[in-house]
């Protein structure tokens, strides 16, 4: 019980719930949607159904099928990488906590999809006038923003004042 209460674990309860929400939204969208229907929600910004077969910005997108597992493997060795560290940090390194549990659960509900269905399945869409950003999901997202966390814990004074 050590481990949730006393190390970095004891965010899980935030790492479930990005799961959840990243696990429940695509499976709203897989239901409610076509591939590549498209609702407008804002003049910048719609959710459209699309399958991302690569990585990031659909980087390998199309070379043909091995891509797959070894987007699988790198995602199964950065999770069991980034559950170790949080098992070694402790609770009061609360910025790196978080940045990791985000990152973390971002990996898992990506993988999860690779795992199923052969590809990640994005819906954010932004753009303004012929400039369109990559379709993103809730996982992206909190890969992102615990990408932006670890960045600024490595920038911040870690030291414990007495």
């Amino acid at each position: 019980m050590a481990l949730f209460k006393d190390t970095g674990w004891r965010l899980w309860w935030l790492m479930l719930l990005v799961l959840v929400a990243d696990q429940v939204s695509k499976q709203v969208v897989i239901a409610n949607m076509q591939l590549f229907d498209s609702i407008e929600l804002l003049p910048f910004f719609n959710f459209t159904y699309v399958r991302n077969h690569g990585a990031a910005f659909s980087f390998l997108s199309d070379a043909g099928g091995w891509q797959r597992w070894f987007f699988t493997v790198i995602a199964v060795v950065i999770s069991a990488v980034l559950a170790v560290w949080l098992a070694r940090n402790s609770r009061a390194q609360l910025k790196l906590n978080l940045a990791l549990s985000l990152v973390l659960a971002g990996a898992i509900g990506n993988l999860i999809d690779r795992s199923i269905y052969g590809y990640v399945i994005d819906f954010f869409h932004l753009y303004y006038q012929n400039w369109h950003y990559p379709a993103f999901n809730i996982a992206d997202s909190a890969i992102c923003i615990g990408a932006a966390l670890l960045i600024w814990d490595s920038f911040s004074n870690n030291e414990v004042k007495k």
